[in-house]
């Protein structure tokens, strides 16, 4: 599309720009997201010149420009995204986000906590543990229906239905399942395996994130881990890397800590209390590891967002 090409289909959505003074709470590099109407969704229009410094948030967010370029900056690398291309930017990860002088896009933001309780979600979770840049070159199956998806949550958005949430995190859920079909239909996850192995090793890991999920607070090793999927550990290691992008130890950490953020949200648990239901051994690893990946401790986590609120 030509730079400033419209996309016809945007034309006529009535999605405010959105008024960032007061919308926007940062505290270092971490932005608690300001969702629409008491819901975990915002979607606007933006226009503004001007972009927005290395931060992070929980929200897994998408960008969509209509006019102009948009650019991000995410773990070291630059993604430009033109008109009619899409941006997914996983959970907790740090970007940041620079506009051009002029232009029109939308974006999404979406607290997908509440999907870390469905069985199937871990593997799609693996998934976005990196950007996704859809284009119709990048992802020539699956384009048209991710942009024509996201339309329809922007009309939806601004129906008044008042079921519009559910339909919009029916849409997005949907959405996410076709990415994950077509990540595994297009990737060579595990190298040098035939096409029949390749299936079986797809469900065997499927099915192992299913259960880490569901044991992520138990003492798990790298070595139980081999053993249920009967591989040795050092093949395990390889293939684990291969499937998620995380080595085993930095996947039960990122979601031990996953879990940790929902449970400050909950006034009534002590960190202490938090640091054990999430599945950490002590007080004091839970507080060195939360540091290092959310670069405050959870007493600070849980003070911005509280004081977000107020």
């Amino acid at each position: 599309m030509a730079k400033h090409e419209k996309l016809n289909q945007f034309d006529d959505l009535n999605l405010i720009n959105s008024d960032w003074s007061g919308t926007k709470y940062i505290n270092s590099t971490h932005e608690l997201v300001a969702y629409h109407n008491d819901t975990i969704i915002r979607i606007w229009r933006n226009v503004e010149p001007r972009g927005f410094k290395p931060h992070w948030h929980s929200s897994i967010e998408i960008v969509l420009p209509i006019e102009n370029h948009y650019d991000a900056k995410i773990s070291n690398n630059d993604y430009r995204v033109n008109p009619g291309e899409i941006l997914v930017i996983p959970p907790r990860e740090l970007h940041e986000l620079i506009a051009p002088p002029d232009g029109v896009r939308f974006i999404f933001q979406f607290n997908i906590n509440v999907m870390a309780q469905l069985k199937g979600f871990a593997a799609i979770q693996s998934m976005l543990s990196k950007p996704l840049h859809i284009t119709k070159d990048t992802h020539p199956l699956v384009y048209n229906e991710v942009y024509q998806t996201l339309l329809d949550m922007c009309k939806e958005y601004i129906s008044g239905n008042p079921y519009s949430e559910l339909s919009i995190f029916s849409l997005l859920i949907r959405m996410l399942i076709s990415l994950y079909e077509n990540h595994i239909q297009t990737t060579d996850l595990f190298q040098n395996v035939n096409v029949n192995k390749h299936q079986e090793y797809v469900a065997k890991f499927g099915n192992l994130l299913e259960y880490i999920d569901s044991h992520y607070t138990e003492d798990l090793t790298l070595e139980d881990m081999a053993d249920i999927i009967g591989f040795s550990k050092y093949h395990f290691s390889r293939l684990f890397k291969q499937y998620t992008n995380f080595t085993f130890c930095d996947y039960l950490k990122h979601r031990r800590i996953q879990a940790a953020e929902m449970l400050l949200d909950q006034p009534e648990y002590s960190i202490t209390e938090v640091a054990l239901q999430a599945g950490f051994p002590s007080i004091s690893t839970f507080n060195r590891i939360f540091k290092e990946y959310k670069n405050c401790t959870p007493t600070e986590f849980r003070n911005m967002r509280q004081k977000r609120r107020h």
